[in-house]
């Protein structure tokens, strides 16, 4: 049969009002612990434990060209050409300027006509002596003038030479200090241009004499042992590490009196010369070893006004902060020296989310993020949503 209009309304209004007045049920979207609720932050930790550290300290360097050499004119003269492109590398003994030789080729001519005039006194001599024509002395006379005709001769050939200016090793070139035209060599050798060479590369820097003591009395106490290696990683001007490891060649057995340090110096490859002659960088240098040390990475580490601290995740899955105090580097991570006894587990990415006393969920460095099983009594905390 057909409703009418006014009991179809009265329907639908009491299927409108059910046991909760028409509200959702406690437990239902939106109601109190649904999924509505915020869920604990989520922040990445380490587990401290101890273990042998090498101790490193960021030393102050300069890097310097393996092997210089300056160009410089040899002879007096005009420039006529310059026969490299700046910047480019060069091979030992190819011709890098060109110098006016035709005063050097007349000089070189005119001292080969004196040997040849010279030898032919002394070979007209020789059989006039046998017949005592021509006495001993002349003989000897004209046998001494032949060589220092033929000594003329041999510099008159260099100076010839040395109107070609060669490159004196291999390497890259720099810029050219004179243009063609220019007159050089008067008075004094010209500097022309300098070549570099900047693979392998050297890297020089000090360390405090203090810092030295201090060591070797840590070293003599047993506190630390001495470090046998000799590498060294550099760290550039805008904070990234520099790939390719070097090796200290040596250090100095003297400390410079004006500065209180002791000097050092170390190799790196430089294949694709990224590194560059004059630039300022921070040499990574092992010092000692530390048998059993807690290291935290450094990003974790944070300073307030009692001083450093670290957030660590409590067993019930709350974040804390734990002072501590750190004694040196190992590369990157902290050295710490009081406040850890080994197991903490400490927070090192979401600080800014885990605010002191509040429920975390926490996850080892490096694990599969959230949706999977969170590691340590904490990962209870992911079941609210």
């Amino acid at each position: 049969m057909t409703l009418r209009p006014w009991l179809l309304a009265a329907l639908l209004t009491l299927a409108a009002c059910g046991p909760n007045g028409g509200k959702p049920p406690a437990g239902g979207p939106g109601g109190p612990g649904g999924p509505g609720a915020m869920p604990p932050p989520e922040v990445e930790v380490v587990t401290v434990r101890p273990g042998s550290a090498t101790l490193t300290q960021d030393l102050p360097g300069r890097l310097e060209a393996w092997r210089t050499a300056q160009v410089r004119a040899r002879v007096e003269g005009i420039v006529e050409a310059r026969l490299f492109t700046e910047g480019s590398d060069v091979k030992a003994g190819a011709t890098l300027f060109k110098i006016d030789d035709r005063t050097y080729r007349a000089a070189r001519d005119a001292a080969a006509a004196d040997v040849e005039a010279a030898r032919l006194t002394v070979e007209r001599y020789r059989p006039l002596l046998a017949i005592k024509a021509v006495s001993q002395q002349e003989f000897d006379a004209a046998q001494a003038r032949l060589k220092q005709a033929q000594a003329a001769l041999a510099r008159a050939a260099l100076d010839l030479e040395n109107t070609r200016v060669p490159a004196p090793i291999s390497g890259r070139i720099g810029r050219a200090l004179v243009t063609e035209g220019a007159l050089v060599g008067r008075g004094e050798a010209t500097h022309l241009a300098t070549i570099e060479q900047i693979d392998p590369i050297y890297v020089n820097f000090t360390q405090p004499g203090a810092d030295l003591l201090r060591l070797r009395a840590a070293i003599a106490a047993g506190a630390l042992e001495r470090s046998a290696s000799t590498r060294v990683e550099l760290v550039l001007e805008d904070g990234s590490r520099y790939p390719q490891p070097g090796r200290v060649l040596f250090a100095d057995q003297t400390v410079d009196p004006s500065t209180g340090a002791v000097s050092l110096r170390a190799e790196v490859p430089n294949p694709k010369r990224e590194l560059l002659p004059g630039m300022f960088v921070r040499v990574r240098f092992p010092q000692a070893v530390m048998p059993a040390a807690l290291r935290v990475p450094q990003r974790a580490v944070q300073a307030g006004p009692q001083g450093q601290f670290v957030m660590i995740v409590t067993p019930d899955g709350h974040a804390a902060p734990q002072p501590i105090r750190t004694g040196g580097m190992a590369g990157a991570d902290f050295i710490v020296t009081e406040g850890l006894k080994g197991g903490e587990r400490v927070i090192v990415n979401g600080l800014q989310k885990a605010r002191p006393g509040a429920p975390v969920v926490a996850r080892e460095a490096g694990d599969v993020p959230r949706g999977a099983a969170p590691a340590g009594p904490s990962g209870s905390g992911a079941k609210g949503g």
